[in-house]
Order: C-alpha cells, then structure tokens, then sequence
C-alpha cells in the first residue's frame, strides 16, 4: 500500500507510540485537566502540526537517501529496527513512579484565546524536541519498501497517518482524561503492566521487522 511495508504494523507501531507517555501527550493531559476539552483539543492541533514540521524534515532526508544510497537505507532499517528494540528494553527497565496529581479542570468561564495559547505551547513544545527528527529519521524508512514506494506521496501517505491517529488518539485522551487520571492515581500498577506491555511489543516489532 503506497509502497509501505506491512500498513497495520505501521498503523500499531504508531498507536504503540502515542500511547507511551511523552511530553506532547503530558501536555495535553495537564492542558485538558486545567483549562478543559477546548485546551485539550487545540494541545492536539499544536503537536500534529509540530510533527509535520519534523516530518517533512526527515522526509527530505530519507528521500535523499533513497535515490543517492540503497545500502545506505538499508542500514538505516536496521538502525531503526534497532532503536525500537532499545526503546522497548528502557521500557522494560523503567520504574514507574507514583503519579502526580494534575492541575484541577478550569471553570467555564475560560479566556476565549485559550485555544490559541496552548496550540502555540505545543506547537513549541513539539518543535523544539529534536529527537522527534531522529525519531522519525529512523522509524520512516523500516516501513518503506526500496523497489515499491512511491517518491513523495509514500512519505505523505505515511504524514498523513500519522497525523489522524494522533488526532483520533489524542482526542480520546482530552475526552476521557478525567476518568484516566483518576485510575492512574488509584492504581499506579496500571502504568507499570502499560510500560511493560509496550516494551516487549516494540522489541517484538524490532525484530519482525530486522528480518523482513
């Protein structure tokens, strides 16, 4: 499909991801728990466009590498099959701590520029990660087939996936964050088994995909 290898591994990997708590998913949640849905939902928009942003870099990148190296891509898919596996093994290692309580919902009365303020908060907190660029420098191309794809509109194919899970995720998120938070913080074994649970499925898909 559009020359990406294995669409529904593509789709799970990145729901796997969303769903590891970072700071674009943290920034929603504190968003939405102090200022409401409305918060919550511009949150969601700053962060997509900001992975745009990112995505567009590393899609220069690893369009370059596609026509000027094959062997220099290859490598590259094992690096990335790689950096899922030693993601999933920090997962495996992490501790997770007791969470904190979040910011209590703001009243309805809420400024009507809030929207905009935290769309430009993520947006800023998204762009100044750089290791989302590295991220999606190598997590892009072990989804590409090197004889199928198809320039560009592979790359956004993949963009726009990307883009629509976040917002379909995320927006659950701001929905049922209320009744999220307060399982976090009445059962922290819930986040241990999530970690756990993420961990071993991303090494699971490392190495899938190393042997493809």
């Amino acid at each position: 499909m559009f020359g990406i290898v294995s669409y529904p591994t593509f789709v799970l990997t990145v729901l796997l991801f969303l769903a590891i708590p970072g700071p674009g998913l943290l920034g929603i949640v504190a968003a939405t728990g102090k200022n409401g849905q409305r918060a919550g939902f511009a949150s969601t928009l700053g962060v997509v466009v900001g992975d745009w942003v990112h995505m567009m870099l590393a899609g220069i990148g690893v369009a370059a590498l596609l026509q000027a190296n094959p062997l220099v891509f290859k490598a590259i898919q094992y690096l990335g099959a790689a950096y899922l596996i030693y993601i999933g093994v920090t997962l495996l290692r992490i501790k997770v701590a007791e969470p904190s309580a979040l910011p209590g919902q703001g009243s309805a009365g809420q400024s009507v520029d809030a929207g905009t303020r935290y769309f430009r908060r993520l947006f800023l907190i998204t762009l100044m990660n750089p290791k989302a660029i590295v991220f999606y420098m190598a997590f892009f191309p072990l989804f590409i087939n090197p004889a199928e794809h198809h320039g560009a509109w592979t790359l956004l194919a993949m963009g726009v996936t990307v883009s629509c899970l976040t917002i379909l995720f995320c927006f659950a998120v701001v929905l049922l964050v209320n009744v999220i938070t307060t399982r976090l913080k009445q059962h922290a074994w819930i986040g241990k088994i999530a970690h756990k649970l993420a961990g071993v499925t991303l090494i699971g898909f490392g190495i899938k995909l190393s042997t493809n």
